[in-house]
């Protein structure tokens, strides 16, 4: 389809740093051994009642239940079986990382990204998915393997959601790279930066969503540019960012936004003028708070201004 620069992926060090991560904990078994025999979920759980013990999954329930398509059996028997490394489970839960229902995407992500075995190294699931995202001819797939790759925590998915969003033609999939970044917790390198120049309304709002939650983005500049974009959803969200993000800097943009023809962009407009103390722009709010059509818009710069 595209091409993509290589990655340099190493799976072998990240499948090192699954490895410790489950020896770390204590060792489970893919079967269910009672309590009774002085194993299993005695060892794990010590003296704890019977009747209070999460058993775990086995191997044949993690693979049935995959199988069924049942979004509450399936999140609650993969979250009993965190810790059972069942190597013949990978190939009936990899594919509901493309399964329609984010909820299940979210608990195969998060059960495959703790296996011991099977997903990390070359060749395996998680380059699979990486190549997925890069390759794929289906969007959905392609948007659903940018999440599952957010999903996995690992830092070379930064990389591919990066790329994902200077390169990629369907805007869905530009909007899941950018949540993506956002649950990396990472900038990736301007790909941040990129999703709010993008001309698809729902890259730039999945890209401020993340710029509110990164802790290394600083772009301040590109999220005030957003005060003056075309959708309103955008100018909101855009103002929500920058009295999060404290962006004193942005005090003038916010203020021209206290006249926005939206209530919510005056609403959230008066909340953050509020968060950032700005007191030049006490006679705008105060304006607002006695003149403004809506009550709640009204009552926020009223609130506002308490705060200056």
């Amino acid at each position: 389809m595209r091409s993509i620069k290589k990655l340099g992926l190493d799976f072998a060090l990240i499948g090192a740093i699954a490895l410790a991560a489950v020896f770390s904990g204590k060792d489970a078994k893919s079967d269910n051994v009672t309590a009774a025999s002085g194993g299993g979920t005695q060892a794990l759980y010590g003296n704890i009642p019977p009747d209070q013990i999460e058993f775990l999954s086995t191997g044949d329930r993690i693979k049935s239940v995959a199988a069924s398509g049942s979004m509450m059996a399936i999140w609650e028997t993969l979250e009993h079986g965190e810790k059972v490394e069942c190597l013949d489970c990978i190939p009936s839960v990899e594919p509901l990382l493309y399964n329609p229902d984010p909820r299940i995407r979210e608990i195969a992500a998060w059960w495959l990204r703790r296996r011991l075995f099977g997903v990390w190294g070359p060749g395996e699931v998680y380059q699979r998915t990486v190549n997925t995202l890069a390759n794929d001819a289906d969007p959905k797939r392609r948007a659903a393997a940018a999440n599952a790759l957010g999903e996995f925590l690992a830092a070379p998915g930064a990389e591919a959601c990066a790329t994902a969003i200077a390169q990629d033609g369907d805007p869905t999939v530009r909007a899941a790279a950018a949540s993506a970044l956002g649950r990396l917790n990472t900038e990736g390198r301007g790909g941040l930066t990129k999703a709010l120049g993008d001309v698809d309304a729902r890259v730039k709002l999945a890209g401020l969503a993340s710029a509110g939650r990164v802790n290394d983005f600083t772009d301040i500049a590109s999220v005030a540019k957003l005060t003056g974009d075309g959708d309103a959803a955008v100018r909101r969200r855009a103002a929500e960012v920058l009295g999060a993000m404290k962006a004193v800097d942005a005090v003038d943009g916010l203020t021209a936004l206290l006249n926005d023809s939206d209530a919510e962009v005056r609403n959230s407009a008066a909340y953050a003028l509020g968060q950032l103390h700005a007191a030049s722009a006490r006679g705008a709010l105060d304006n607002l708070s006695k003149n403004d059509p809506n009550g709640l818009v009204r009552d926020t710069a009223a609130i506002a201004l308490r705060r200056l």
